[in-house]
Formats: structure tokens, C-alpha cells, sequence
């Protein structure tokens, strides 16, 4: 973060009253937060020797580019996790990354238990407070091999994966979207999905930042508040799941509301393009599908100028510098029009995942190519289209859900035989979580399952919305799951009731 703290350092010298942050609190001019910043620098210099790794509460406010940037001046690197983490994946946080602090509210490091690893604290930025280890000695930062930010993802493992990104990355990634999007610097951009995820983190925060323009952001989604303040600030450009994007829609008088808006872009998840077109239509602004990952950010956009055909039928095109191919089983590219595997290689490629404290290497080809666990088709025209999953995972409103991980909780249930869960298709959410359960005696509800998920600290996020009884799993010729007549039958339950839903 050492190029954003420069970067915000010389905005608050040359124009200190510019805004930096709009939050739930106000406007907050880039001299606030270069001071706050300095602030929070003096304290982990304090309880710090060395350049630290700092685990931060990534709400969305003013503080988050204040930690940013304080880390930034300390040559250390910003670790993000969200408020609503459960203690077991703070714990695997802690594992992974072994951080030499951690900074966040009091509550939240009461729920994580955080004083048995942070043992001293002090407050710190208005009524949070930093805590660092015993020793007070930080491990460095040369162990992250260039890495600046590291955020968790769902991935498709079952357990969280700590990605780690450099700072060339987030400016890669950043410039590319500018240049594709238009963007000037002073136009505010807006910062509505959690800045816990490093996609959020670079594109709503690093992105304004470091273009010296505000920061719009809304602390808790509600698509009426997301409204609201997308017009009455004259958002230029955000970023949005496809569920966030037609929520939009649906709220009462949003006709014409983000009409400021050079585009939107869009990913993350399912998409339709009746659905996209209309919305974009009703809101009055243009919507940019797209694809990346949190392992190679951003990487591919289509442009304002393209026909919607082109922006909401397919994935855009490569960023200047990265290159995405489809290969079939061999590894052998596949010519124009042809479905195969997608793999990818460019500058916003990430550093590892995080791993007792250091970067585990990505697993790539030969040639430098990662591979995205992703169906695609390069078009003739050059735009690609993502066709589907290699891997078992469920996007519900953007977040990655691991079906295997799902499955294995539901199975330490008392009185579950079997389970099946599937993927049922949903308008605005993209996917919702379904599960076929064969029980021994009697058949249990949603909310029996939901009691036992939450004893165990299962995330919330990943509980199913529907859960249906049935005598036997759906099976093949030859006696193994049916997961496509499964997928078919709990579409088909879930389209006719909604009492397993929440």
C-alpha cells in the first residue's frame, strides 16, 4: 500500500479540502483522512517493530482507507476481513496469515476472542481499537513476495482461501478499468459491495483513491438506500453482483435514477441478458458484464460503446496485457466458437493464497497460465462467454458457495441419511441453495436443519433456502447420483413453494 499512501499524502498537500470519503457519517476530505492515517502510522509504530501484517474490520467507511493508507506509510500490508466473520474463520485467518495485528471494533474482537492472540490494545481510529501480539515485534513483510493486500474468499474448497495481491495488481486492474469505462479523476465512484472482498477492495476503494476521487460508499445493502445514493451523489461508476444490479430495478421510482452513472459494471455471478436489458433500461445507465476472479482481478470488460448485445450477452474482452485462451482436456487451444476450459495469464495475476503466514504459489501451466475451473467459448469477434462451472460451487448473489462443504455439514446432522445439494435458479439472486435430504424417521424442516447448522458456527451465508424430504436420491443407470435429474426436481419444488424459503 505503499503507492496509495503517496498517493493520498500528495491529494491532502495539493488539495486538502478535496472529498475523499462519503459514508454513513458524511463527507470526509482527503486532509481528514491523510491526518487519521498519520495517526494510526504513529500507533503501530509504536507497539510494531518492523513493517507489520494488520488484520482489519473492512466496513465500508472512512476507516478502511485510513487503515489502507496508515499500513501503506508503514510499509506493511492490509489484511481484510468482514465484521460478520464467525470466530472459526477469523481463527483460520489467523492461521493463514499470521498477523502481527488486528484492528476493529470492540464487539467484533470480543466475538473472535482476539485479545488471546492480541494480548495489548489501545484505542484507535473513534472508537475502534488496535491490538497487537505480545512481543511486539512484527514478522515483516518480505515473507508475501511482493503482496500488499490479502482478502478471504469462498473459493471452492469449503475452506476460506486468503488470496494475496500486490499493490501492481490493484493498479493494473484499476487502470485498465478507468481507461475501458471512462473515467475522469474527480468522478466519484461508488463503493457498495463489503471491502472485505479484494475484488470491492481494489475496485471501490483502491480505485478512487488512488484517481483522487470520492469514495461513495453504503454501509449495508439495501437497495433502496443504494438508489438514493448512487443519484444524490452522482455516482459515476460501481461495481455490483448481477442480484445487487436488478434489485436496483425494483425499487419504487428508481425510472431514470442513475442516470450519472458513465456504467455500471456487472459480475460475479449468473447473468441473463432479458433481465440485464431491462433493468438497464429502467435505471437509465449501462451495464458492463464482465469476468474476473479474486485470483486474477477484473481481466476482462466489454466497453459503454458496444451494442447491449455484446455488453449484457457476454464477458467483454481481455484487458490490454492479459491474455484468456479455452483449452480442451489436452491443454490444446481450441479454435473460435468451440467450448473448452478457460485459463488466463496477466499483470493482475495474484501472488498465492495464504498459507502459515506466507504465499502458497498458484498452480499454473507451464506457460504461466492459470486455470479458472470454468466452461467458456472465445467468440469471433474476440469477447468470450463464460458457459458454466467446472467446479461444484453455487453463486448466490456473487458469493461462492462449496456444495461439498455444504453437503458434508448437513451429513453430521442426527437423523440425515443422505444428501444432495444442488443449485435452483432464482431472478434475482442468480442461485439459491437447495437441499434433497433422505432422513431415518421422520422428515426434518428448514428450520430443525438451520437450528443444527447454527450450534455448529456453520455460516450462515452458506445455510440452504430450501430443504426437501424425499424416499431416495435421484441415481444413473448404474446406480450413482443423479445430480442433473437432482438440479431438475428441486427447480421444479422450489418454482411451486416458498415455505422453504427465508
Amino acid at each position: 500500500m505503499q503507492q496509495l499512501a503517496h498517493d493520498v499524502t500528495m491529494w491532502a498537500d495539493e488539495a486538502p479540502s478535496g472529498v475523499a470519503v462519503v459514508d454513513a457519517t458524511g463527507a470526509h476530505a482527503v486532509k481528514e483522512i491523510a491526518a487519521a492515517a498519520q495517526g494510526l502510522a504513529a500507533q503501530l509504530s509504536d507497539g510494531l517493530t518492523g513493517a507489520p501484517t494488520v488484520l482489519v474490520q473492512a466496513d465500508n467507511s472512512w476507516r478502511t482507507l485510513v487503515a489502507a493508507v496508515a499500513i501503506g506509510l508503514r510499509g506493511g500490508l492490509i489484511a481484510v476481513i468482514s465484521s460478520h466473520a464467525t470466530r472459526s474463520e477469523y481463527e483460520l485467518a489467523l492461521e493463514d496469515l499470521s498477523p502481527d495485528a488486528v484492528l476493529a471494533d470492540p464487539s467484533t474482537l470480543d466475538t473472535w476472542h482476539a485479545a488471546d492472540a492480541f494480548p495489548a490494545s489501545v484505542p484507535s481510529l473513534d472508537g475502534w481499537r488496535l491490538a497487537y501480539v505480545a512481543s511486539g515485534v512484527a514478522n515483516g513483510v518480505a515473507r508475501w513476495q511482493g503482496g500488499a493486500v490479502i482478502a478471504m474468499t469462498s473459493g471452492s474448497t469449503g475452506r476460506p482461501k486468503c488470496v494475496v495481491q500486490s499493490e501492481a495488481a490493484l493498479r493494473y486492474a484499476g487502470d485498465s478499468t478507468v481507461q475501458a469505462v471512462g473515467l475522469e479523476p474527480g468522478d466519484p465512484v461508488g463503493a457498495l459491495v463489503p471491502l472485505s472482498s479484494v475484488a470491492a477492495f481494489c475496485f471501490g476503494m483502491y480505485l478512487p483513491a488512488s484517481r483522487r476521487s470520492p469514495m461513495v460508499c453504503l454501509d449495508r445493502w439495501k437497495p433502496d438506500d443504494a438508489v438514493a445514493l448512487l443519484r444524490d451523489n452522482a455516482v459515476s461508476w460501481t461495481m455490483l453482483v448481477p442480484t445487487m444490479a436488478l434489485q436496483l430495478s425494483l425499487v419504487p421510482g428508481s425510472e431514470g435514477a442513475l442516470s450519472s452513472l458513465k456504467a455500471m459494471t456487472v459480475g460475479g455471478g449468473p447473468m441473463n441478458l432479458s433481465a440485464l436489458k431491462q433493468a438497464e433500461e429502467h435505471l437509465d445507465t449501462t451495464f458492463l458484464r464482465v469476468f474476473g476472479m479474486s485470483e486474477c482481478l477484473g481481466h476482462t470488460t466489454p466497453l459503454p460503446s458496444d451494442p447491449p448485445d455484446v455488453r449484457l450477452g457476454c464477458d467483454g474482452r481481455p484487458f490490454p496485457g492479459t491474455v484468456v485462451r479455452v483449452v480442451d482436456e489436452a491443454g490444446v487451444e481450441v479454435p473460435a466458437g468451440e467450448t473448452g476450459h478457460a485459463q488466463v495469464r496477466g499483470p493482475s495475476m495474484f501472488t498465492g493464497y495464504a498459507r502459515n503466514g506466507e504465499p502458497q504459489l498458484p498452480e499454473l501451466t507451464a506457460d504461466g497460465f492459470l486455470a479458472t475451473g470454468d466452461l467458456a467459448r472465445v467468440n469471433a469477434d474476440g469477447t468470450l462467454t463464460i458457459l458454466g462451472r467446472q467446479k461444484q460451487v453455487i453463486i448466490r448473489g456473487g458469493r461462492n458457495i462449496d456444495i461439498n462443504e455444504v453437503e458434508a455439514a448437513l451429513a453430521a446432522i442426527p437423523g440425515v441419511a443422505q444428501v444432495c445439494v444442488v443449485p435452483v435458479p432464482d431472478d434475482l439472486m442468480g442461485e439459491r441453495v437447495a437441499a434433497l435430504v433422505v432422513s431415518v424417521g421422520a422428515a426434518l424442516t428448514i428450520d430443525e436443519v438451520r437450528e443444527h447448522l447454527e450450534s455448529s458456527d456453520f455460516p450462515k451465508f452458506k445455510w440452504p433456502e430450501y430443504v426437501f424430504s424425499v424416499p431416495d436420491l435421484p441415481q444413473n443407470r448404474v446406480g450413482k447420483l443423479n445430480r442433473v435429474e437432482a438440479v431438475s426436481m428441486a427447480t421444479h419444488w422450489s418454482s411451486s413453494h416458498s415455505t422453504g424459503r427465508h
